[in-house]
């Protein structure tokens, strides 16, 4: 009778839990957004096979506002965001009360490791992103200056030779792959004290690890894999962490890359870790991030330690984030000046103007301050991040019911204006990063143009403040914010002065369609060389 009462109780209550989130849910049913193609797949296979990154979004954005609701995998919904207040409240006001899905838990752990920034969540992302800090100060970046502008010195260097026999009209070449060899050697002196000799060596096995890890692992996901990610966030974690070992195409180059990267990392913190330990006292204080992180870790207090497994997979993280997001963006910004040549020379002509001043003052090369006083190179660098973000969607997911404030008011089925959306626990968010840099409410009617005086006339756009700089989303926001945002910013702004200052970038004469393959970043490729892989062929010629 016990048993009979018992199995009553928990089948009643699963109806009410059922009927609760029902009810929780009938502001979100009523959201409008486009039907649904598949009852099975809903807008997955869609949103996975874009031709290029944000088309769809941009369709959608004119249709319903800033806020729409999707269909997932089995007809579940979700709701697609770039309004800036509901951003603003999902990353900046709730803490951690927004986690990241299972699939971007999961997909960060196969890519960076069990413990990289982008894997963990809730206190212990806290605790070791406060761990993390001192290395990724203002102050401790700027010292880096110099190292950014040798890396960027030695590719001009390197190109000047590849094409000098044929200066007069150019090389087509792919900046992509060299710029990613030159941020890789940047990356492993400043993370880690060594040279990777990427661009030197063009079979680095750092480079061919990382070589269109995203471009053939992750776009065009089959209906196979869809269904399959769709189950996960109902998995244990124990069992969702052996996922990794499936024998399918990404988590075989997910796990041989992680392999690689890894065991490199593994044995540069063993190495730094001896070093710092045995160092003098007279003996220079290193300022790669790998040094200091070793030193915080010699703290007494647990809580202020990383252990090895933490250590390696932010290790992992700095490689890929450090060289992979950031040689993207560069490239996406010569395309944009190849497009523009006019906004070319003006950049050009503000470089040339600056190191006029620098050798009037007898220095041999440009400081910090000079680097800020080129307010037309950070606008173009901030309009290419607004542009061409490389992380285009975050997905996050509330852990109590919320009420997500609007900035911009949307329309329900029923024709009711909505300030603010009640949302029940468990909902997916998807966070369209991608179309909140190009809302026309925040950066005008052109605002899928490219246009860096936009910076010029106004630093904070829009009426909510959401990102990190610039009211830009693509670094993110906030507790969950890109760490080496900072880093990435001077890196770009190095690389660029010195390529501006010494090559024309044109489009090539058979003009390549470049579009932004949908994966996981926003990569840049050929149309109809998709097989080729990542690639941006421009035409480069000396000045």
């Amino acid at each position: 009778m016990d048993s009979y009462l018992i199995v009553w109780l928990l089948l009643g209550l699963g109806i009410i839990t059922a009927i609760r989130r029902y009810r929780a849910g009938r502001y979100i049913r009523k959201l409008r957004g486009p039907p649904s193609p598949s009852i099975l797949f809903g807008h997955m296979e869609q949103l996975g096979h874009q031709a290029s990154v944000g088309g769809l979004e941009q369709q959608w954005c004119r249709e319903y506002g800033a806020v729409w609701r999707m269909k997932g995998c089995f007809s579940k919904d979700f709701l697609m965001i770039a309004d800036p207040k509901a951003l603003q409240y999902i990353l900046h006001k709730s803490g951690y009360h927004f986690v990241k899905g299972a699939v971007s838990v999961q997909v960060g752990r196969e890519i960076n490791g069990e413990s990289g920034l982008t894997a963990v969540t809730g206190s212990d992302h806290a605790r070791i992103r406060k761990i993390m800090n001192p290395a990724f100060t203002s102050g401790q970046l700027r010292s880096f200056l110099p190292l950014f502008r040798r890396s960027a010195q030695k590719l001009g260097r390197l190109w000047t030779e590849e094409i000098q026999n044929d200066s007069q009209n150019g090389q087509r070449m792919d900046v992509l792959a060299w710029i990613s060899r030159c941020t890789l050697d940047v990356i492993g002196e400043v993370a880690f004290d060594v040279d990777c000799g990427a661009l030197d060596d063009t079979v680095n096995p750092i480079m061919q690890a990382y070589r269109n890890m995203f471009a053939e692992s992750v776009p065009y996901p089959s209906r196979a894999t869809l269904l399959f990610r769709s189950i996960w966030p109902y998995l244990p974690d124990k069992l969702l962490r052996l996922v990794k070992y499936l024998p399918t195409r990404d988590h075989i180059h997910f796990r041989r890359t992680l392999y690689k990267i890894e065991g490199y990392a593994s044995s540069l913190v063993q190495e730094k870790t001896r070093a710092v330990l045995e160092e003098s006292d007279n003996a220079p204080n290193k300022r790669d991030i790998i040094s200091i992180m070793v030193r915080a870790n010699a703290s007494e207090d647990p809580k202020h330690r990383l252990s090895h497994v933490e250590m390696i997979s932010q290790m992992s993280t700095f490689l890929l984030a450090g060289h992979e997001t950031t040689s993207n963006s560069m490239s996406w910004l010569l395309y944009e000046l190849a497009r523009h040549p006019e906004h070319q020379a003006l950049l050009r002509q503000e470089i040339q103007a600056v190191r006029a001043r620098v050798a009037e003052r007898g220095d041999s090369d440009l400081s910090v301050s000079d680097m800020d006083s080129m307010h037309l190179v950070v606008s173009t660098i901030k309009e290419i991040l607004r542009l061409h973000p490389i992380v285009y969607l975050y997905v996050r997911m509330p852990t109590r019911e919320e009420v997500l404030p609007l900035a911009y008011p949307v329309t329900n089925v029923d024709g009711e204006t909505m300030n603010e959306i009640p949302i029940p626990s468990g909902t997916n968010l998807y966070l369209s990063i991608w179309t909140y840099n190009r809302l026309p409410q925040i950066w005008g009617p052109d605002a899928h143009e490219f246009n860096p005086s936009r910076f010029l006339a106004q630093e904070k756009l829009g009426e909510t403040y959401v990102g990190v700089t610039s009211n830009l989303m693509t670094f993110g926001a906030d507790l969950q914010a890109c760490i080496g945002w900072r880093f990435a910013l001077i890196e770009i702004q190095a690389i660029l002065v010195e390529l501006i200052e010494r090559f024309a970038f044109a489009t090539p004469e058979d003009m390549p369609e470049i579009v932004q393959l949908p994966a996981g970043l926003a990569t840049p490729i050929v149309k109809g060389e998709e097989a080729v892989g990542a690639q941006m062929p421009l035409q480069v010629t000396p000045i």
